[in-house]
C-alpha cells in the first residue's frame, strides 16, 4: 500500500529536519531534545485539515531546514566525501604496476 504524495513529502521533510540538526548536534545527549523538539513541532501539526495552512507550513518548514543548513554536513567516514572514503584502495589482480616514477 502507498501512502499519498503528502504524508510523503511530510516524512521526507522530518527526515530532512533531523539530518539538519545532527550536523549541528553530534553528540547524542545534545541532539535527543532537538529531535524531540522537532518531533513535537511536526506532531502539533499532524492533524491539520486546510490545505492553505499545510502549504505555508511546508513552505516554512523547508525555509528553516535551508536557514540552518550546516556548511559542512556530517558525512560517515566511508561514505563518499568521508574522510576514509578509498583509502585503502585494492587494485585489480590483472593491473600493471607503473615501470618507474617520475
Amino acid at each position: 500500500m502507498s501512502l499519498p504524495a503528502h504524508t510523503r513529502h511530510v516524512q521526507k521533510l522530518y527526515k530532512q529536519s533531523l539530518q539538519a540538526a545532527q550536523n549541528w548536534y553530534t553528540s547524542s545527549e545534545k541532539f535527543r531534545p532537538v529531535a524531540l523538539a522537532i518531533r513535537r513541532h511536526f506532531e502539533q501539526n499532524r492533524y491539520e485539515a486546510s490545505p492553505v495552512r499545510l502549504q505555508e507550513l511546508i513552505r516554512e518548514t523547508e525555509e528553516y531546514i535551508e536557514k540552518f543548513r550546516h556548511p559542512l554536513p556530517y558525512r560517515y567516514p566511508t561514505a563518499v566525501d568521508g574522510s576514509k572514503y578509498e583509502r585503502n584502495m585494492w587494485y585489480e589482480k590483472n593491473q600493471t604496476p607503473p615501470e618507474h616514477f617520475d
